[in-house]
Formats: structure tokens, C-alpha cells, sequence
């Protein structure tokens, strides 16, 4: 999502709490309105973009009170799929006396996917330097500031550059803030390949605050019973639940509260191919040939051979292109594997999806529409705005909302129903 620039240094979290503090001291006496314990299934949702982490937790009766996010190109996406009830706060979460002015109600989970854009090559890997990764400190402040109000579960999610970034370092920094805060760990990895035909692999970071427990948590301690089933739970993900770069990860950072894991095994895959959600009708704006023939010149000896193959064979085949950049050229890299590449946010053409279709010994190209991108991102009936950037926007920048429900079927409303307070 994109934030106003504000660069934070994880060593001075306190600093910027204190701050903070200071600044928010206005909003004291709203804060006593909130009520010590959470209302209900309630969920607050940061960096909440267009709205599909809410999408993905309303079907089992999460109720959001809160929902804030700088784009307001997204809000409006956001409205249009479920319209402003007067929570959605279009502002700079760094701002936290703003924040807890519109936090009228205590939630019992708080949601964060906080920009990647540093955590990844579009960002030159900052991570938590840059300007824009960095924000999940603001999160962070809010967090701390909300005292005993703070949620029970928080959950962030961002890409698996989060686990490698700055060596591990600003995965260990978060992971510490939250431990900070009170909050027991888990952290796991779920692609949306699963339940849809986009490869789109996320990290989830869930913590359970230790004024709760709940039986499902092992938790990790020097205990050898509940060290056997913490390990016993994190294995039963298996490698692609939790890779070999996660697990080093939790097995050597050491946290003031500590590692909690739930047993989860990989989902079971159930999903459509990619040519099932690709519109192939004459209505659809198919470029003319000479852009096609500009595409199928970028293609690599070996991906002009396959197209080749498939037309000689008069067959029909539905597949994708990305544009990327190879040993200083553009090459146009074809998929026809039945999933689609991770979708991204249009910066330029090589960050958009492209649609081929080959039928009868002929081929058609185009530029993926923001309705399939709607449909790759499980969300078929999103309503889109006119702006086509926009929506590829929101999208390009957004979860996938079966994963969100998975992990609210396993993780979410499992420790909301099973939770006992330990105060």
C-alpha cells in the first residue's frame, strides 16, 4: 500500500513510541471508551487496500470495525464492495492519534499487510530502511499505544522477501516488536495455487497475545514436552508451510514471550485452470498483429518453439505472458502450466499480466483484464471502478481471498472459539 515516506530504524521503536505517547495524549480520554475486552468476532484492518482481507473473514461473521489505508483510489474500490459505514479511515497510520480517534471499539483480531514494496527488487531490497516497508512500525506504535486494549490475534502478510530480507533481520525485527507487545509467534508460508491458478506464495505472521491461550497453540519452551509438540505441529507443514529459511528463522531467534505453533498441514490443492477464468470471446480487446508478431519476436528460442509446436497442431491452448528483463533484453516468457505468474501492481508494461490464446493455428494476445485479475485474486464479483490501472492496482496489491478464508477456517476462528483469557 502506499504510505507517506517515514523512516524507521527497528532499534528505536521505544523512541518513536514515546513520541507518540506524547502526541496521542489528546486522545486519552477516547481510548477509556474502548472496553477492556474484545467485542464480539470483531477485526481491525490496516493497510486494508480494496478490501479482500475483509472479503476473505466475513464469510464465517467477522464483523470489521475499523479499516484504514492512505490510497484513496482503493478506498473507493474499497466503498464500492462494501460501502462507507463511516469506519474506513483514509489517513497515514503513522498518524496514531488520528487512528485511535476513529478506533471506537476494542477488535479482537487486527489484521496488517504493510508494503512490500521494500522487501522485494522493486524496492532494491531496503526492507525495513526503506520508506515504505518500514511503515509496519506505525502499525507497531498503534499496537503499543492501545495498551490493554490491544487485540488478542494480530496478523501481518507480505511476500517471502520478508523472510530473507536484511539477511533475516527485518523478519526478526517485526517478529521482536510483536514479542514486545505481548504476543506469542507463529509464522508460516500459503500460496494462492491452491485454490486458484495464480502462483502468488505469501508469508502470514500470526501472534497470540499472552493475556489468552488456547489448546490448539503449542508453544515453544525448554519444557521437552511442549518443545517435541511445538516441533512435532511446525513439521507437519512440511517444507512448504514452513521452509527450510523460515524454520531457521523460529528456531533461532529467541523471543521475550516466545514461538507458538498451531498444526496446519498444506491445503489440498482444488482449483481451476487458468483457461476457465480467461475470457476468450471476440469482444475482448485482442491487439492487432503487429503487436502480436512484436511479442512473439521477444519470446527465447525455446518459448517461439512451443508456440510454434501448439499452432502446428491446430489444437487450443490458454496461457500467459510476463515481460521480463534477461541479460539486458526484454524477453516475453510464456506459461501454459495452468497457472497464471503472481499478479502485480502495473508499474509499466513488464508488471502486467498478458493473455495468449492459440486456437486452430492462429494467436491472440492481449493484456489481462482487471475482471480476470479479479477472478485470479478469488474475488469474481468484485465491483470495478472505470479506471482500468486502478483496479489493476488494487488488485496487483491485494491477497487472494481463499487464502484469507483458510486461514480463517484453520488458524483465526479456531483460537477466537477455543481462546481463554489468562488475566
Amino acid at each position: 500500500m502506499t504510505l507517506r515516506p517515514r523512516v524507521i530504524r527497528p532499534g528505536k521503536m521505544e523512541q518513536i513510541v514515546g513520541q507518540g505517547t506524547v502526541r496521542t495524549s489528546a486522545s486519552a480520554r477516547h481510548r477509556s471508551m474502548l472496553t477492556a475486552e474484545s467485542q464480539g468476532k470483531t477485526f481491525s484492518e490496516f493497510f486494508a487496500g480494496i478490501g479482500l482481507v475483509r472479503d476473505g473473514l466475513s464469510e464465517s461473521g467477522w464483523s470489521c470495525v475499523y479499516a484504514n489505508d492512505i490510497d484513496p483510489k482503493k478506498k473507493e474500490l474499497y466503498d464500492g464492495r462494501f460501502s462507507d459505514n463511516g469506519h474506513f479511515h483514509l489517513g497515514d497510520v503513522w498518524n496514531s492519534g488520528e487512528v485511535l480517534e476513529r478506533l471506537t471499539e476494542s477488535s479482537f483480531l487486527a489484521t496488517a499487510s504493510f508494503p512490500c514494496i521494500d522487501l522485494s527488487l522493486a524496492g532494491h531490497w531496503k526492507g525495513f530502511k526503506g520508506d515504505h516497508s518500514s511503515t509496519f512500525f506505525g502499525f507497531a506504535q498503534v499496537l503499543s499505544l492501545l495498551g490493554k486494549q490491544r487485540p488478542k490475534i494480530v496478523m501481518l502478510e507480505n511476500v517471502t522477501g520478508f523472510i530473507t530480507s536484511q539477511e533475516g533481520r527485518d523478519f526478526e525485527s517485526a517478529v521482536q516488536t510483536l514479542a514486545n507487545l505481548g504476543y506469542w509467534i507463529d509464522a508460516f508460508v500459503l500460496d494462492a495455487k491452491y485454490f486458484v491458478p495464480q502462483s502468488r506464495p505469501r508469508v502470514f505472521v500470526v501472534g497470540l497475545h499472552d493475556s489468552v491461550t488456547s489448546p490448539l497453540v503449542a508453544r515453544k519452551t525448554a519444557t521437552d514436552w511442549f518443545a517435541s509438540r511445538w516441533a512435532m505441529y511446525v513439521e507437519k507443514g512440511g517444507n512448504s508451510m514452513r521452509p527450510p529459511k523460515l524454520l531457521d528463522l523460529m528456531e533461532r531467534i529467541e523471543l521475550t514471550t516466545g514461538w507458538g505453533a498451531m498444526e496446519l498441514a498444506p491445503p489440498k490443492i482444488s482449483r481451476a485452470d487458468v483457461s476457465e477464468l480467461i475470457d476468450l470471446d471476440d469482444g475482448q480487446e485482442w491487439w492487432e498483429q503487429t503487436a502480436v508478431q512484436k511479442h512473439l519476436d521477444m519470446m527465447s528460442d525455446r518459448h517461439r518453439k512451443a508456440v510454434n509446436e501448439m499452432l502446428s497442431s491446430r489444437g487450443t491452448f490458454t496461457g500467459t505472458i510476463y515481460r521480463r528483463k534477461r541479460e539486458g533484453k526484454t524477453r516475453a516468457e510464456i506459461r501454459f502450466d495452468g497457472l497464471a505468474g503472481c499478479l502485480r501492481t502495473p508499474k509499466g508494461g513488464s508488471a502486467k499480466q498478458i493473455v495468449i490464446a492459440i486456437h486452430d493455428g492462429k494467436v491472440r494476445i492481449r493484456w489481462m483484464s482487471p475482471r480476470e485479475y479479479a477472478r485470479l485474486q478469488g474475488a469474481d464479483d468484485f465491483p470495478l471502478v472505470s479506471n482500468t490501472i486502478q483496479n489493476l492496482y488494487g488488485f496487483g496489491d491485494a491477497v487472494c481471498v481463499p487464502v484469507i478464508r483458510w486461514i480463517d477456517q484453520h488458524v483465526l476462528t479456531p483460537l477466537f472459539e477455543t481462546h481463554v483469557s489468562v488475566d
